[in-house]
């Protein structure tokens, strides 16, 4: 099953992964303040140097990139590294990367997002060694930094029930012991009955919102159709809009029942 999606107007962006004989600087740095635990997944890992020098430090590392190293992992992880990843994918591509880290991770584990703050634009530009043109661009996340500085941005990624915290609105707070099943940036999905996922499945924003506006709206259809790849179920998919409801409360969101 492909889980990422590769768009056609951009083939080459495995091209831009570099030859390393040292670990990447963020490697270095989430290593260095004890971020990296447990089993560590390198989402993305290109030719596999960091991947190397953790093994060589003692740790169970899985690497995973849709050209270098295909095979898609298929346990959840306590620590997922995606390094550079962003800056080379156009924004369609993005959500479904985000998606498959939050599939992947470890309900109380930890994913850490690097991205380039050296870019001046967004766009394609030539690839002097391979002769090509690859994408590149600017990419901003709404998740905790842990470091910020004139080259890279680090972001730790935790699922957003694992963030969110408070009372009231289940939607607006979902509890701890919710099961998350995918995310994206601006939407996330939850299991009705977890030990019975054909008692339906609910597609919330993040946005406290009443009604579906066309671009929360577009990223719902998103996570919909991820749920018929990732949700092993025969039984058809019935969607509806739904809202929860009280006296000075709602929130719009979908339901999806078999």
């Amino acid at each position: 099953m492909q889980m990422i999606y590769r768009s056609p107007k951009n083939p080459n962006s495995h091209l831009t992964a570099k030859r390393r004989k040292q670990p990447s600087y963020p490697t270095r740095f989430l290593l260095e303040h004890g971020y990296v635990r447990g089993k560590v997944l390198d989402f993305g890992s290109g030719l596999g140097a960091d991947a190397r020098y953790l093994r060589k430090l003692g740790y169970d590392v899985t690497e995973y990139d849709p050209y270098y190293a295909p095979e898609y992992p298929s346990c959840r992880f306590d620590t997922i590294l995606c390094h550079y990843v962003l800056n080379v994918l156009l924004p369609e591509e993005q959500p479904y990367v985000l998606m498959c880290i939050s599939e992947l991770l470890h309900p109380y584990g930890k994913a850490y997002y690097s991205v380039r703050r050296d870019l001046s634009r967004d766009g394609y530009r030539f690839h002097q060694e391979h002769g090509v043109y690859v994408y590149q661009r600017r990419v901003y996340l709404p998740f905790k930094s842990v470091l910020q500085n004139n080259f890279c941005e680090i972001y730790e990624y935790r699922h957003y029930n694992q963030v969110i915290a408070g009372q009231g609105c289940p939607y607006c707070f979902p509890s701890l012991d919710t099961l998350l099943l995918t995310e994206t940036e601006a939407a996330y999905s939850i299991a009705i009955n977890p030990a019975d996922l054909t008692q339906g499945l609910l597609v919330v924003p993040k946005r406290h919102i009443r009604h579906l506006d066309t671009e929360i709206r577009d990223e719902c259809k998103l996570v919909v159709r991820r749920l018929r790849r990732i949700v092993n179920t025969s039984g058809e998919f019935t969607v509806m809009k739904a809202r929860v409801c009280t006296d000075v409360h709602q929130h719009a969101h979908v339901r999806i029942t078999f």
